[in-house]
């Protein structure tokens, strides 16, 4: 509840603005391919299944999807839709070969192979190696027939448990459900502490169109996951930082994540030494002081400094 006339126009002009800019879309009123677009476009970074397959002769074929994630560590699950074409309906080379050989190598796709990755989804025949094609290094599985792709730093041997289709009709998913039966894991890609380290490993995923994303520091951030602890929530943040316009619902919701505000002393103590000089010379201009207070606060959260945020921002009324 909105009980703050000040919070609750802020809240009311959002809305509304939020209303009048939206495209809305009944996804049966719009064709297959423009609905494709959308989809593709709006769910992203999405990351990428190099799927390794024998058909029932034991040709290789590898081949990338994009409709992939993992689903369970108990027991380990990942799942990918190799779907029908949305021009000919016709379905995947993958499709075909884990129905009659339910086996799949999953492999990591990481920026060094990331060409050669884009080369191999190209419509070659049937039966033509795409390792051969785009110039990977196949190597044998412990458990399983499809073969590993060398260059991957990551490569999944999985069993196909179940085929799930989605329809009959161009464009849709087939979901192939796997269970990883072993991991084979670069030593380079490794932190000290034999954890995968997100820098080494530099995955690249797929975003709408040809763009891809490439998961390096430039990209990435770190954000502590409140798994064991229970943040204060929007609902009691002080109407003054709730109604700011300096502050976005982005910068709300990292300050709400606070389990507890910092106490009173400390943060008289935090304004002495950090703010006396801004109090100084924005004294008669209050208004002007506050806002000053809510930018520095924003450079705060910025650098993950939750703490000395929510100081700076007490600070205005405090003492």
């Amino acid at each position: 509840m909105l009980a703050n006339p000040k919070v609750a126009s802020k809240h009311r002009t959002f809305v509304d603005a939020v209303t009048k800019a939206m495209l809305t879309i009944i996804p049966s009123e719009i064709p297959v391919a423009k609905l494709h677009h959308y989809l593709l476009g709006a769910v992203g970074p999405r990351p990428i299944a190099f799927a390794s397959t024998v058909d029932p002769e034991g040709n290789d074929n590898l081949a990338p999807f994009s409709f992939f994630n993992v689903f369970s560590a108990n027991p380990p699950i990942m799942i990918f839709s190799p779907a029908r074409s949305g021009r000919t309906n016709e379905t995947k080379d993958t499709y075909n070969n884990v129905k009659v050989v339910p086996e799949v190598v999953i492999n990591v796709v990481n920026y060094d192979i990331v060409h050669q990755m884009s080369l191999a989804s190209s419509p070659f025949e049937s039966g033509v190696s795409e390792f051969d094609k785009a110039g990977f290094t196949a190597v044998d599985s412990d458990l399983i027939r499809p073969k590993r792709v060398a260059e991957s730093p990551v490569q999944f041997e999985c069993k196909v448990i179940e085929v799930k289709e989605l329809g009959d009709q161009g464009g849709a998913g087939n979901l192939v459900i796997c269970e990883v039966l072993r991991i084979h894991i670069s030593e380079a890609v490794l932190d000290e502490n034999g954890a995968i380290d997100q820098h080494k490993i530099d995955l690249v995923s797929r975003m709408g169109g040809n763009w891809y994303c490439r998961a390096d520091e430039n990209s990435m951030f770190e954000i502590m996951k409140p798994i064991t602890t229970v943040g204060i929530g929007f609902d009691q943040l002080p109407d003054d930082i709730r109604s700011s316009s300096t502050l976005t619902g982005n910068d709300l919701g990292q300050l709400a994540g606070i389990e507890e505000l910092p106490n009173e002393t400390d943060v008289n103590e935090y304004k002495l030494i950090e703010l006396s000089d801004l109090f100084i010379s924005l004294e008669y201009t209050p208004s002007e002081l506050e806002r000053e207070l809510h930018q520095r606060a924003k450079e705060l959260l910025k650098e993950n400094k939750l703490d000395e945020a929510w100081m700076t921002l007490l600070a205005f009324n405090n003492g």
